[in-house]
């Protein structure tokens, strides 16, 4: 399938190829199975290939990059990318404390909701997400579509310290910080999980196009598990 598309130049460097404005998985596939066609075909001067929610970006090297060549294999490849079906991987699962000074704003979530602090739990836990892109701080993964009834906003004023592994929403988003960043996400919970490692194998957990999904654990399992790591 054939999603429409523009090639745009943010400077000398990089191509952005552009998808619909819109947060949608279908739109998403295309634009990682995209990237990832790019990344296969090791093209002479291309430096790096990022997938967004709805575009690419393509960094190349101008001294070392035929120009013309790059962007009509961009257009052949837009239109002959099949994009991975969304249900096609099992979800990795997140184990998360929703208690005490692991979900400082939970009860402000519930409030938003107008329901218990268990059911927005019950709420986030029960869909599987998509991880859209990575960004923000290496191993940090936008994943959607949070419940609309828990979709709320931002903090007015981000917080200077989030602790690694808190789970926040913002807006129809979720995601997991990796690491000890200012945010102004709302946090819901904390996992012992590291999305990125240096000492793994592989340091990145997630990847775009995964599927991911949230379950809840009690303050003593999270206490175990945080020091098996």
């Amino acid at each position: 399938m054939t999603h429409p598309f523009r090639i745009v130049a943010a400077g000398d460097s990089t191509l952005i190829v552009e998808f619909a404005d819109r947060i949608d998985p279908v739109i998403n596939g295309a634009a990682i199975a995209l990237a990832e066609a790019i990344q296969a075909a090791h093209l002479s001067g291309v430096r790096d290939v990022a997938p967004t929610y709805r575009s690419v970006a393509v960094h190349f090297d101008p001294l070392h990059t035929d120009l013309d060549a790059l962007v009509k294999r961009i257009e052949r490849d837009t239109a002959s990318i099949q994009p991975a079906a969304a249900d096609a991987t099992e979800p990795i699962r997140v184990p998360v404390c929703y208690a005490g000074e692991c979900a400082p704003d939970l009860a402000s979530v519930a409030v938003f909701a107008g329901v218990t602090e268990a059911e927005a739990v019950r709420l986030h836990t029960s869909r599987v997400y998509r991880v859209f892109m990575l960004g923000f701080t290496p191993g940090f993964a936008y994943m959607g579509s949070v419940d609309s009834r828990i979709a709320v906003p931002r903090l007015p004023v981000p917080r200077v310290v989030v602790p690694a592994g808190s789970v926040g929403i913002a807006g129809v988003q979720t995601g997991i910080y990796p690491a000890s960043t200012p945010g102004g996400w709302q946090i819901v919970g904390r996992t012992p999980v590291r999305p990125f490692a240096l000492s793994r194998s592989e340091p990145f957990l997630f990847r775009p196009g995964d599927a991911v999904q949230f379950h809840a654990i009690d303050a003593s399992e999270y206490a175990r598990l945080q020091n098996r790591r």
